[in-house]
């Protein structure tokens, strides 16, 4: 790998981390959360300095170009993260769904009384 290119995802991977520690620290990014972009921030910056392990997975997977294999873990990644707030958000419909149910026969409740 290019010196240029080594540089560059170097300081892509050090500016997720000071990026997550500092949303992290405002408190807007939970910590649950966080673990997941430290840990891909962790990859890239051991793909940037150990080249030969992108070079051992490609040809491990098939792929033809090292980049290749970038750009299929990334689209993995992602479709891994929608699935997840996929999930969230479901869980979530669904205790929306239910608290306005029992404020409604709160509600109910209490005008029966008044």
């Amino acid at each position: 790998m290019p010196i240029r290119q080594k540089i560059f995802a170097i300081f892509i991977s050090l500016t997720i981390f000071i990026a997550i520690f500092e949303l992290v620290r405002r408190r807007k990014l939970r910590e649950e959360y966080s673990w997941l972009w430290l840990l891909t921030g962790t990859g890239l910056l051991v793909l940037a300095l150990w080249y030969d392990l992108l070079k051992i997975i490609t040809r491990f997977i098939g792929a033809g170009l090292p980049a290749s294999t970038l750009f299929f873990f990334g689209i993995v990644f992602l479709m891994l993260i929608n699935l997840h707030y996929s999930i969230k958000i479901s869980t979530l419909t669904n205790q929306v769904k239910n608290l306005s149910q029992e404020v409604a026969l709160l509600k109910n409740r209490l005008d029966d009384t008044a």
